[in-house]
């Protein structure tokens, strides 16, 4: 393949992956943004295998590398389950800042292209800024996925002058640069770069690890980022167009998803890098007093004849309906109702679950409609007007204490006001509180009841109940 056709081939994937941006926007589209991407990557792939800088020699070591990778990921699309979706994008933003860091080792070694004066100075700073930015995408990346599938508790670490040490690490990562860039042959700046790829390892780990489990979801999304700027940093390394474009577009968009998921939050990226809502133990709501009230537990029947009594019914879903993987029964569910004519919508707040747009997937995997499920600033209002509120699994994003308690960890956070509804049922396995580990008045409401017990459980009673 001429080096022509090549760019030829690398501006017909760019704009394939910006079209799969605009489709993966709208749940409608999404399918249709899936498929252009996958389309302009395998573009992107085959025009860089087949073009002028891959040797005839080096095809087959990438063709086993291709097949080898697309196995392991055949693998993961069937045996990864909707509710691993979080750890899994959080397992592939890591394996990105690995290859950044890899691939700046490997640009720095190589011999058989050298540069000098004004270039050789701007190489070194693309391999030490891409390393850089690798290092710190995978160490958070990982330790992101170990508190996305329980293996790490939720709850931040901060330890004592932890900005001193950040700064601290700011200062090496300076001096190290330093050093790296005044080195007169490899091996001596080998030393300052494997120096600084320790420290960015560590303050990739305690970046993540003073982050609490409530801002998981932009934690996501900000890794996104990273992860994005890695990959552009790997193609100014290897001076390859296509990958700094799509670096570009992935760090661009999970940078302002970031700024959405921040927003939604009412809070600021600093705020939620310098350790997040999950920070306290759970306390009652209201300053430190008691919620006025008693919890008034329900059962899936009496459940059933409050929903088969109601005209309207906005269901409010969270992580609780991913863990039960009770998404089909509440589209059963949702199906019984609307065909005895109750008016059934879904309320979706942009940091429900463990990732962006969480929800959204469990539902349209179940075949939801798109045109019910509403987001945050669309249904809100109509909370008054419903009959039942209905929330499966969800805490913090229905906590009251947001709006009443200006002492809360979460005050000032954007929620679904679902005790506005003439009832509210919230369905929990327990008590507990949620990652924001505070208490939640809401199940002390009068108007509320408590249906405990596995979600997927509860649901399908309270269909056979509604349907018998």
């Amino acid at each position: 393949m001429t080096s022509n056709l090549t760019t030829v081939s690398y501006i017909g994937a760019a704009i394939l992956f910006i079209l799969s941006l605009g489709g993966l926007a709208n749940p409608e589209t999404a399918r249709r943004g899936n498929l252009l991407g996958m389309v302009g990557m395998l573009i992107a792939v085959l025009a860089t295998v087949l073009g002028p800088r891959v040797s005839v020699d080096g095809i087959p070591y990438v063709v086993v590398a291709l097949v080898v990778g697309g196995a392991v990921g055949l693998f993961a699309a069937k045996k990864v389950q909707m509710t691993q979706m979080p750890e899994l994008v959080a397992l592939m933003h890591s394996l990105v800042g690995l290859a950044a860091c890899l691939v700046g080792f490997a640009s720095y070694v190589d011999t058989s292209v050298q540069f000098i004066g004004a270039e050789k100075a701007i190489h070194e700073v693309e391999i030490y800024i891409g390393i850089l930015i690798g290092t710190v995408t995978f160490a958070g990346s990982v330790i992101a996925f170990g508190k996305l599938s329980g293996k790490i508790g939720g709850k931040p670490l901060l330890l004592p002058a932890r900005h001193w040490l950040n700064l601290a690490a700011l200062l090496t990562v300076i001096v190290c640069g330093n050093a790296f860039l005044n080195a007169q042959t490899i091996q001596i700046g080998l030393t300052p770069l494997i120096a600084m790829t320790g420290v960015s390892l560590l303050f990739g780990v305690h970046m993540v690890m003073a982050i609490g489990g409530a801002d998981m979801p932009v934690v996501v999304s900000m890794l996104n980022s990273y992860s994005g700027w890695a990959a552009a940093a790997t193609g100014f390394m290897l001076s390859n167009d296509l990958l700094i474009v799509i670096g570009a577009l992935v760090g661009s968009s999970g940078a302002i998803l970031s700024y959405i998921m921040c927003r939604a939050m009412n809070r600021n990226f600093i705020s939620v890098i310098a350790g997040g809502f999950g920070g306290g133990t759970s306390a009652p709501a209201g300053g430190g007093t008691q919620p006025a009230g008693e919890v008034v537990a329900v059962s899936a029947v009496e459940s059933a004849e409050m929903l088969r009594e109601a005209r309207s019914v906005i269901i409010v879903p969270g992580y609780g309906m991913a863990v039960a993987q009770a998404q089909h029964t509440v589209y059963e569910l949702t199906k019984l109702l609307r065909e005895k004519g109750v008016d059934v919508r879904f309320a979706i707040h942009p940091v429900a679950g463990r990732m962006p747009g969480h929800m959204n997937v469990l539902l349209a995997e179940a075949k939801v409609p798109y045109n019910i499920v509403l987001e945050m600033d669309d249904i809100n209002a109509d909370f008054p007007e419903a009959d039942v509120s209905m929330v499966i699994g969800a805490n913090d994003i229905v906590n009251p204490a947001a709006q009443d308690d200006p002492a809360s960890p979460i005050a000032g956070m954007p929620v679904l006001e679902v005790w506005k509804a003439k009832t509210s049922i919230v369905m929990k396995r327990s008590m507990a509180s949620g990652y924001a580990g505070v208490d939640n008045p809401l199940f002390y409401k009068e108007n509320n009841r408590m249906l405990f017990g596995d979600a997927k459980t509860m649901l399908s009673e309270i269909f056979g109940a509604l349907k018998g």
